[in-house]
This record gives structure tokens, C-alpha cells and sequence, in this order.
């Protein structure tokens, strides 16, 4: 798929390039990322340019992943965003990862810096909506290890259902570990969608 650029109010989302690795490694350094994601622990440079270098591009040009770098942006026209450059200020990363048929995974993490702003819950609503609208997808899933509290507000926030509890469904630090998991559909975001959904009971 040929890379997007989605914007909100606040943000820029863009795909993730070689650009972004200083920003990468020094957010990924936050011991919180460390223990509630999959990227590894310790997180050497080596690791950020090799994601933002070959892996989140390739996604791209596979059409498996779409991992984005989500940037302050200008909002008043005068070329900085809250003091700073539109692209000089990594918020955090947000990935739609294909899962099956029509189903992705929306995975996603903040730099410490900016949480508490709602520019998460921002950023995932917008990947959601690119996912249903441009990217074929007619169920969204998000999934974080039992625990990650933060993880599941912002999932709550940007509409998933949480559904329930895997047992044993991530694997993190050589260690199986139960798993929450929601599910968001375009109607969920009052997007139409391209196939008929019949609940169960209905």
C-alpha cells in the first residue's frame, strides 16, 4: 500500500521512517514501554533503526503493517505547535497490523512526555478510521497484557468493547501471560462497512 499521511486536529500521522530512530530509541527507553510492549528490553539504537530503517517500511510495501509516527502538529499557522517544529516532537507510534481476513490489530505507544493529553486516544480514533475507510479492514482488534491499565483506557476511549480475557495469548519476557482484548467495528465510529454484520440472537 502506498503510505498515507492522516492528520487531526492536533497531530500529524505519518509512516514511520529512518528519520524517526533518535526519537524512537529515546522514547523507548521509558521502562513503562519496556514491560507493557513487545519491543526489547533493554532498547538498544540498533533495535530503533532497525524498525524505523526496515521494518515499519516494509510493512508498508507488504501491506501487512502500517505503523505510523504521530507528530505534533501546527495548528496556528505560524510554523511552530506549541513551541515546537510539526516534526520535531515524536508523541507516539500507532500500528494497524493485518490479522486475518478484513481484521487488523491497532497496537500503539506514548512517549512519556506527552501522556495525559489525549493525543493517544486522538491519534487511535484516526488510525481506526483510515483502517475501515482505506485499508479494507471491518473489525478492529486491540489487545495489551492484564494489567496494562493505561493501554486499555485508551482503547475504551477510542470506542473498543472489551470482550474478554485470553488466557495465555502473549507471550512477554519468555513468559506466556494473559491477554485483555477489544473489538472496535465501523459502526462502532458511525462508519458504514462493506459486508452485513449479524449479532448473535439477531
Amino acid at each position: 500500500m502506498d503510505p498515507v499521511i492522516l492528520s487531526t486536529e492536533r497531530l500529524l500521522l505519518r509512516p514511520v521512517g529512518p528519520q524517526d530512530a533518535d526519537a524512537a530509541y529515546a522514547a523507548c527507553q521509558d521502562p513503562d514501554i519496556q514491560r507493557w510492549t513487545t519491543v526489547p528490553s533493554p532498547y538498544l539504537r540498533e533495535h530503533a533503526e532497525s524498525f524505523t530503517g526496515t521494518f515499519a517500511p516494509n510493512g508498508w510495501r507488504d501491506d501487512s503493517e502500517f505503523t505510523f509516527a504521530v507528530l505534533l502538529r501546527d495548528a496556528s499557522g505560524t510554523g511552530e505547535a506549541q513551541g515546537v517544529a510539526p516534526e520535531g516532537a515524536l508523541v507516539a507510534m500507532v500500528g494497524v497490523m493485518r490479522r486475518g481476513e478484513n481484521v487488523a490489530e491497532l497496537g500503539f505507544w506514548a512517549a512519556k512526555e506527552h501522556r495525559g493529553r489525549g493525543y493517544m486516544t486522538e491519534a487511535a480514533v484516526a488510525a481506526a478510521r483510515w483502517a475501515f475507510t482505506s485499508a479494507g479492514v471491518e473489525r478492529l482488534e486491540w489487545r495489551a497484557e492484564v494489567g496494562n491499565a493505561a493501554s486499555r483506557a485508551v482503547a475504551e476511549k477510542a470506542g473498543f468493547t472489551m470482550e474478554g480475557t485470553l488466557r495465555a495469548a502473549l507471550v512477554h519476557g519468555g513468559t506466556r501471560r494473559d491477554s485483555w482484548v477489544g473489538g472496535l467495528l465501523p459502526s462502532d465510529l458511525g462508519l458504514p462497512t462493506t459486508r452485513a454484520y449479524l449479532p448473535s440472537g439477531g
